[in-house]
């Protein structure tokens, strides 16, 4: 599965301190290596974020990404789209 980010996720990416950085960087090497390892917690999400998945950073942290498979190469991509605690991202 290949990753892609968005602008917004970046930008939240950029303001995240650096241990969050640091830390979404291990748990996005552990996702490149098994996206539905336990310790990702990866689920679903229904309601605003309907069709994303959610994995954990932190206790806290999240990041919401989207699964599109590309029918011209049937190539997976997850495309990340939100970072934030869970009481910014769940309001």
């Amino acid at each position: 599965m290949k990753v892609k980010y968005t602008k917004t996720f970046a930008k939240q990416y950029d303001k995240a301190n650096i241990k969050i950085q640091k830390t979404f960087k291990e748990r996005l090497k552990l996702f490149s290596e098994d996206p539905r390892s336990p310790q990702l917690r990866n689920h679903l999400l229904k309601g605003t974020y309907k069709g994303y998945r959610s994995i954990n950073i932190t206790g806290d942290w999240r990041a919401i990404y989207r699964e599109i498979q590309k029918e011209e190469n049937d190539e997976i991509y997850a495309y990340f789209s939100f970072l934030g605690t869970h009481s910014q991202l769940y309001r």
